[in-house]
């Protein structure tokens, strides 16, 4: 492979002979588990897990004839913005050099941006498909919460991550997403599109006349003035394509970047209790003291990035604290729900810049966890109220970074933005 730092394993998974998706390569995440292969999360806390099945997604690429080429770096148990906190090294962006490719899932991204796979799956809790799609310019869709089984995903934050496609266009992307969509019965959060019929490859016809967008001035006027220009740009073609945009009020997406930390954070604290040394996880002794054990595997398995954000999740859902935080965040979920139903009532879809920064120079947001986490502004309201979204190539700068444009849509209207956005990619 290329010297980006795009895989951490590269064990050859391959599927069946025939299939959709036969003669193609999709690259996979390492939170996603795949039977017999490592599946690190990014983690030295799980540098030697072998898991003993696929995950439901893994199965399904397997079943449609792709080959997995291996599982691709990441932020370390999907914390972070940059792929620069996992265990394993950095990844390097290959079409920004010196940049970060995003994150969590910037392997993934990267591994599609390099042209070493035809397309990859991620996972996006807070726009962590998103937004190494934007800084690698390819497209990357979050689905709705529930259209695909989370059943094999190491779990960040349950309520809020979902799995999904990241490819060169945006059809692609639709392809793999029709593949990897359904009910599960091992997931009980997954049910069954309400759209039947067109599967979501035909909707990418690149047909907007007609269309009405809705643009969110609070995910606007904060942007970086080079990336503002550039959706402006890339507004101004669906506009010349049939499309008509207003702009929307969405008071709420202030506080969400709060709400959604909180949130996040409390269920991180909760799903990473397991790895102790002893359920899951690198060994930390035992000298007659199980508390020390304990703390000693936490301390020398996780990084510092994952230990910040358990801490304050912890801290979050204690006692005395529950209410202060943990309650306040869900009611600040609920308004940002609202909010954006209320949007969408009078527009087809909203826009936004995917990220409000061009790609950052590698190793700057390390020094400033709160710059990385304020980053996250325009991606995160949508994991909060359960909705799909895409990010498509909006153009470059003129630096030549990439920018991403984000359209969001009503809930399982995954065709709607396919559409809206196979018009630009």
């Amino acid at each position: 492979m290329t010297d980006y730092n795009g895989y951490i394993a590269t064990e050859t998974i391959d599927g069946d002979e025939d299939g959709p998706l036969a003669g193609r390569t999709v690259a996979v995440k390492d939170n996603i588990s795949t039977e017999g292969v490592r599946t690190t999360c990014g983690s030295k806390m799980l540098e030697d897990y072998v898991p003993p099945y696929d995950a439901t997604v893994v199965s399904r690429l397997k079943s449609a004839g792709a080959t997995i080429p291996g599982k691709t770096n990441m932020d370390e148990f999907g914390m972070g913005t940059t792929t620069e906190t996992s265990a394993f090294g950095a990844v390097e962006n290959p079409v920004a050099e010196g940049r970060v490719p995003g994150g969590s899932s910037g392997g993934s991204a990267a591994v599609v941006a390099a042209g070493d796979a035809d397309m990859a799956l991620g996972s996006d809790t807070g726009g962590s498909i998103r937004c190494p799609a934007a800084f690698c310019g390819v497209v990357g869709i979050k689905p709705t919460y529930g259209l695909v089984s989370r059943y094999g995903l190491v779990a960040y934050a349950n309520s809020l991550e979902q799995i999904g496609p990241i490819a060169p266009s945006v059809e692609e992307a639709a392809e793999l997403l029709d593949v990897i969509a359904g009910p599960d019965e091992r997931d009980g959060t997954t049910r069954e599109a309400p759209a039947a019929g067109e599967e979501y490859a035909e909707a990418a016809d690149g047909d907007v006349d007609g269309l009405s967008i809705g643009v969110p001035t609070e995910l606007v006027e904060g942007a970086d003035e080079a990336v503002v220009e550039t959706f402006w740009d890339a507004m101004a073609e669906l506009e010349s394509q049939g499309a008509t945009y207003h702009e929307v009020d969405l008071p709420s997406v202030e506080h969400a970047v709060e709400a959604y930390y909180v949130i996040a954070m409390s269920e991180a604290s909760s799903n990473l209790a397991r790895f102790d040394g002893v359920r899951y996880g690198q060994s930390g002794g035992y000298d007659g003291n199980w508390n020390e054990s304990f703390a000693n595997a936490r301390e020398e398995g996780f990084g510092e990035e994952v230990k910040r954000r358990v801490l304050l999740g912890t801290y979050a859902l204690s006692a005395g604290y529950h209410d202060k935080y943990y309650k306040k965040a869900q009611d600040a979920r609920a308004w940002v729900k609202q909010d954006f139903d209320e949007a969408l009532s009078d527009a087809d879809v909203l826009a936004s810049p995917t990220m409000p920064v061009p790609p950052m120079k590698r190793g700057e947001s390390l020094e400033d966890p709160l710059t990385m986490y304020l980053a996250d502004a325009n991606t995160t309201p949508v994991n909060l109220a359960n909705l799909p979204a895409i990010s498509v190539p909006a153009g470059e700068t003129s630096e030549g970074l990439p920018v991403g444009l984000q359209l969001v849509g009503p809930a399982f209207g995954e065709k709607t933005i396919i559409r809206a956005g196979s018009a630009l990619a």
